[in-house]
């Protein structure tokens, strides 16, 4: 038998992992494994048979009570099923609609689609006005604003025209009595700026 002194602290570890059968009493170390080496194993298949299980059972769980990162791809999955259903009902009724149409109204819709105000020019304006440049994004956006603020203001220019009993096309009088009453429903932001101090 080895001197307890001179036999190293981890040869120490080995051989009480081993055991104090045979190996430890012949000095050597035994090929075979000890009894304690086959249980880890034994063990870890037991394990590991349990985390399958047990993986089984998070599964059917998380059908049940899915994780937060489940639950919100799922929940942006039917967003995007729910607005495209929207977007293909939409589509539709358009069709229905432009189907529908007379051929002046035909007409004016295209003109419509096709009407934009020059991206050129509105960045210019919006340059000038922000003292910087500006994306092509930015543009886009400032350019359909426009083209609505502008159908905003004919639509009511039409109906002004209506009821002074006039008839189309429209005048100027027409446009400045719709800006004035869009000023009066506070739908068109005042230009003239007023510097309030206290409230």
């Amino acid at each position: 038998m080895a001197d307890p002194d001179r036999v190293k602290p981890e040869d120490r570890a080995e051989q009480k992992s081993l055991g104090s059968g045979d190996a430890s009493a012949s000095g050597g170390v035994s090929k075979e494994p000890a009894a304690g080496h086959s249980r880890p194993k034994e063990e870890g298949k037991a394990r590991s048979e349990d985390a399958v299980a047990a993986g089984e059972d998070d599964e059917e769980g998380s059908s049940l009570h899915p994780s937060p990162a489940k639950k919100l791809k799922l929940e942006q999955d039917k967003k995007k099923e729910k607005r495209q259903k929207v977007d293909e009902d939409e589509i539709q009724k358009m069709q229905v609609l432009v189907s529908s149409f007379s051929e002046e109204q035909l007409n004016r819709y295209e003109m419509y689609r096709r009407s934009a105000f020059p991206k050129a020019a509105i960045k210019r304006l919006v340059q000038s006005i922000t003292g910087s440049s500006v994306s092509q994004n930015v543009v886009i956006a400032m350019s359909g604003i426009s083209k609505v603020f502008a159908g905003e203001i004919v639509e009511e220019a039409l109906d002004v025209c209506e009821k002074w009993g006039d008839t189309p096309p429209l005048q100027p009088k027409h446009m400045r009595e719709a800006v004035r009453r869009l000023k009066s429903r506070e739908q068109i932001p005042n230009t003239k700026h007023k510097h309030i101090l206290f409230h």
